[in-house]
């Protein structure tokens, strides 16, 4: 009877909520961005195949291809499942998605024309530290371990074996990874003109004691035959390492990344941009330089890029140079301007400088890694100075008892919301400096409490949804944010003359005091 009685509702329900799942997901693969990706993928797999069955004394050609096609299918298929699950940006972004099968494609082609012409394997160990340079600026270390791991298995079959002295097989793939393992461990960033060419003689190292090594566990082995070998490998690895170097720029550019030795010429005081900012609004670029300091230090208490917050802070607000006077940093003890404009006006004038940031990046060609901090930095919040205003006026203008208030989204910056964690450290950077600021007696209490309430009211205002910062993260940003900012505005022993009056004027006024008595 057991089997033949009927499902509840609720069951039929979840049934069917598994199988609508199911769909989603099988139409969410099958998409515009999963086609483009599959017809990279077989693009890739198109170019590959002859690149690694041409040789000059090989079997007939049509079974050479078949073998080898169905050997890049089962590759390419295991990288995309890699792709899939640590680099899903590369499904949407089809431009880096064809640069990176360009890129295999490239180094593989390099691989086979020095097995070819040169009749040595060094090609397929040169190549592979090429790749591991090049990927480990523009991706994660892990991603870029996987990725050299699939394009060393393929460098091995382009190598072949061309002497029977040579290194090949399962000896060149340890080679390989050898040098691939040194380059995604110590390749994090670079800040020196030296950091290439000191991971570039690590992994030569790496791959001269490993081919060595592999050389003599052969029986009949000649000391000068495995030394040679090892230092062809070594050589090339060292060599591709100082053409990386040269090439730096334009990898930056294909790429659209900007290492830290790029980021570190940006913060330059002597850059355009910022000696415009010095120069028309002083103001603005002090508060720059100290939400720099801020949030550098703020990034690095929670592992993140204490560098890139620093260079984003120069620039955040780099679009308050077409109308400096309307900000308060640059009144300089001035009238506001804002007193003769309406604060729908005042509002456009103060949204605007987002736009004005991110179209002036554009035109000094500032790096895209920056333009997120220009772009995000207010987020969709509230400008609640001129929001109340608005308010004001419209009660005294309305003799109704319930007068209807401005919506809030009239007086919200447009957004977006910060992306990354960095963008949410300058954005909460840049909120608490000018809320401790204003305070009329600054003490190392009253900055914990303003930053920990400032820090609570972005929160609840959703500012920090897409950046995933977790709330221990944002308990250590508050904790390194009220220290810098204590050490900042720390207190001094007082003058014995009151330093803004001239010298004589405080004698004069002690003898008259003196006469009163």
């Amino acid at each position: 009877m057991g089997l033949f009685r009927k499902a509840s509702p609720r069951r039929t329900q979840v049934r069917r909520n598994i199988r609508i799942d199911r769909f989603s997901q099988v139409s969410r693969l099958i998409n515009r961005d999963g086609l483009i990706s599959l017809l990279i993928c077989i693009l890739f797999v198109v170019l590959t195949t002859p690149i690694l069955s041409f040789d000059f004394n090989a079997q007939p050609l049509y079974r050479t291809l078949i073998l080898t096609g169905i050997l890049v299918v089962i590759i390419s298929i295991a990288g995309l499942l890699y792709i899939h699950q640590f680099q899903k940006r590369l499904i949407t972004n089809h431009a880096r998605a064809a640069i990176l099968a360009g890129l295999f494609v490239l180094l593989l082609t390099a691989t086979k024309l020095t097995s070819l012409l040169f009749e040595h394997t060094c090609g397929a160990t040169s190549s592979a530290v090429a790749m591991a340079i090049v990927l480990s600026l523009a991706y994660s270390q892990r991603f870029t371990m996987g990725m050299c791991v699939f394009f060393s298995i393929l460098a091995v079959f382009a190598a072949g074996s061309p002497k029977p002295t040579q290194i090949s097989g399962m000896d060149l793939l340890l080679t390989m990874s050898a040098g691939t393992v040194i380059c995604c461990f110590s390749l994090r960033e670079i800040r020196t003109r030296m950091k290439l060419l000191k991971v570039s003689a690590g992994a030569a190292a790496a791959i001269c004691v490993m081919a060595a090594t592999l050389n003599l566990l052969k029986e009949g082995a000649r000391p000068q035959e495995v030394f040679s070998n090892a230092g062809y490998h070594a050589g090339t690895a060292f060599v591709i390492g100082l053409l990386i170097q040269s090439l730096l720029p334009l990898i930056e550019k294909t790429f659209r990344i900007a290492t830290s030795m790029t980021l570190l010429d940006y913060s330059d005081a002597n850059q355009p941009l910022l000696k415009r900012l010095a120069m028309e609004a002083p103001g603005t670029f002090s508060h720059s330089l100290m939400i720099g300091s801020i949030s550098e230090a703020a990034a690095e208490a929670v592992g993140r890029n204490g560098l890139l917050c620093r260079v984003g802070a120069y620039y955040h607000d780099i679009g308050k140079l077409n109308k400096p006077g309307y900000f308060v940093e640059n009144e300089m003890g001035s009238a506001s301007r804002h007193k003769e404009l309406s604060p729908a006006m005042s509002q456009l004038i103060i949204v605007g400088h987002v736009k004005d940031g991110i179209e002036m990046a554009k035109e000094y060609a500032l790096p895209s890694v920056l333009h997120q901090f220009i772009d995000t930095h207010h987020g969709t919040t509230l400008i609640e100075h001129f929001y109340h205003q608005a308010k004001q006026q419209k009660a005294k203008n309305t003799k109704s008892k319930t007068p209807d208030t401005p919506a809030e989204s009239e007086f919200r910056y447009p957004g977006p919301k910060p992306r990354t964690k960095e963008a949410a450290i300058v954005m909460l950077a840049d909120t608490v400096e000018g809320a401790v600021r204003s305070l009329s007696e600054i003490t190392p209490t009253k900055i914990e409490a303003v930053v920990h309430n400032m820090a609570m009211k972005r929160l609840q205002d959703g500012q920090f949804d897409v950046c995933e910062l977790s709330l221990r993260e944002l308990s250590q940003i508050e904790a390194s944010i009220s220290k810098t900012l204590a050490a900042h505005y720390h207190g001094r022993i007082a003058y014995p003359q009151r330093p803004d009056l001239p010298s004589g004027e405080k004698a004069d006024s002690e003898k008259s005091d003196r006469k009163k008595d």
